[in-house]
């Protein structure tokens, strides 16, 4: 294994420990990364604390759109949910099996784009932290670490690809759970979604402060109206959206 491959280890915060008691193993306090993954931050703990108000009976089926360290999926399964995991990335999914198997969970990852590797199959959950960050550079990338972030100029060539299969992956009841900045349009998931048949609503929020990304494009994203002039955080919002 050469350096760039190496496993670097992200500690979990008190946190996310608190949102979630069962999601590490005991004398195991941290996910696992390779480099060019995505590892957890202020969107994932969002993401978890909404997870862990939602009922999960063991047995359910649950899929994990863009699972990046596999944190989302471990701890749906430890729950007892059947899940399966999904990114397009090669270490990626490397990532969130080794995580999987360090906290003994069964998680089926699945190397793809979105919810093409399992056709025709439905869900009681779907869970998604997707690329949103809108990107002065175009169509997102087809490579590299951006790849985890960038989401075109208005940060919803994934977005809206989720809102449109939600009403086909989820079954009666089921339920999406997405997270994403409300640069992207929080508006215009819940009417996306709305459209489907389905009954959205936002569920939680958090400002948080820029990263690194946000604040090199601070001059383009006011420039298009995205930031105000003053506006020294980022939003970020669930959306929850329920099939009837």
């Amino acid at each position: 294994m050469t350096d760039d491959s190496r496993v670097l280890e992200v500690p979990v915060s008190a946190a996310v420990s608190a949102a979630v008691p069962t999601l590490t193993a005991p004398g195991r306090p941290g996910v696992r990364t390779l480099p060019g993954v995505y590892a957890p931050q202020h969107d994932t703990l969002l993401l978890l604390r909404a997870l862990a108000r939602e009922t999960v009976l063991p047995g359910s089926d649950v899929i994990d759109l863009g699972t990046g360290s596999g944190l989302l999926a471990v701890a749906a399964a430890r729950r007892g949910a059947h899940v399966t995991a999904v990114d397009v990335g090669r270490r990626a999914v490397l990532t969130a099996r080794l995580n999987a198997r360090l906290a003994r969970q069964r998680v089926t990852v699945h190397r793809g784009d979105l919810a093409d590797p399992v056709p025709g199959r439905t869900y009681d959950l779907v869970l998604s932290n997707p690329p949103y960050v809108p990107s002065p550079l175009g169509p997102p990338p087809r490579r590299g670490n951006a790849r985890a972030w960038d989401a075109g100029h208005d940060g919803r060539a994934v977005v809206d690809r989720i809102c449109d299969a939600a009403p086909y992956l989820l079954r009666r009841a089921g339920v999406l759970l997405m997270v994403h900045s409300e640069l992207t349009g929080t508006e215009e998931s819940l009417r996306r979604l709305s459209r489907g048949g389905l009954k959205a609503a936002v569920s939680d929020t958090a400002d948080v402060p820029f990263g690194p990304v946000l604040l090199s494009r601070l001059s383009w994203l006011r420039g298009r109206g995205l930031l105000g002039e003053h506006t020294d955080k980022e939003k970020l919002v669930v959306i929850r959206a329920e099939q009837s």
